[in-house]
């Protein structure tokens, strides 16, 4: 049996959520339009703080549409979670910046605490995986390697969802098909089999020098074809069998 969740707020109560013939099922029962609710990042709440880890350059092409050579070592950076918004918010652009992107990313969400852990063995520390949307603004960045931080860690820059989905229904992570539409319109195609660091490594590159906890998230990067949003603009991100984010700049 499958299984994936959300996390919504509905008639000012927080609920975990499933899905029944597009519909929402809340976990007292009651059936709901989607519309009914306002959706949270679907993470189970977890001993604070969460640690956030966000790949940079981690595909190929992604790298040469930004004029860099490919990473020897994965490019890291931390975030905060003030940063996570749900599906179908809001992401605000400053006023005064030229260019704000998004960036559409698998998210894997650990399952278990990791310290030291093997390549072969990586999946079995993977909770689920769930989309990412990691807008950003190039006005203020100083160095692609290690950007600053209010190029990433805006509030509401990192829309997150709609679904927590089980790892044992994403077969292939490496093997998903992944695309952004700005209005309606296809911007961004790829596959995340052309990242340049996979999810098995980034466990045990992690796990060798930092012991991830249940809940803390991995960012894998996204691949090229990123265009500048205005505010107005409806940003869909999708990623194959994980799920379709929406996001509104504002």
């Amino acid at each position: 049996m499958s299984m994936k969740y959300a996390r919504v707020i509905h008639q000012g109560a927080t609920h975990t959520a499933g899905e029944r013939d597009g519909q929402l099922l809340l976990d007292n029962g009651a059936l709901v339009s989607p519309d009914a609710v306002t959706w949270l990042p679907p993470l189970q709440p977890t001993p604070r703080p969460r640690t956030i880890l966000a790949l940079g350059l981690n595909y190929a092409d992604h790298a040469k549409e930004l004029e860099f050579k490919a990473p020897e070592e994965p490019l890291v950076f931390i975030k905060g979670e003030a940063t996570l918004t749900g599906h179908r918010q809001f992401t605000r652009r400053p006023p005064d910046v030229k260019f704000m992107h998004y960036e559409c990313e698998l998210t894997v969400v650990v399952g278990k605490t990791a310290r030291r852990v093997k390549r072969e063995d990586a999946y079995d520390f993977v909770g689920g995986y769930t989309v990412a949307n990691d807008y950003a603004i190039r006005d203020y960045l100083e160095n692609w390697y290690r950007p600053n931080l209010r190029v990433k860690n805006r509030d509401t820059c990192t829309p997150l969802g709609p679904w927590f989905v089980d790892a044992k229904d994403v077969p292939n992570p490496m093997a998903l098909a992944l695309q952004t539409t700005v209005n309606g319109k296809l911007t961004q195609s790829g596959n995340t089999r052309d990242m340049i660091f996979d999810v098995p490594f980034l466990i045990e590159y992690f796990s060798s020098f930092m012991t991830l906890q249940p809940g803390d998230l991995i960012l894998t990067g996204t691949p090229d074809g990123v265009v500048d949003c205005q505010p107005g603009d409806v940003i869909v991100t999708t990623i194959e069998g994980v799920g379709e984010l929406i996001n509104t700049i504002q």
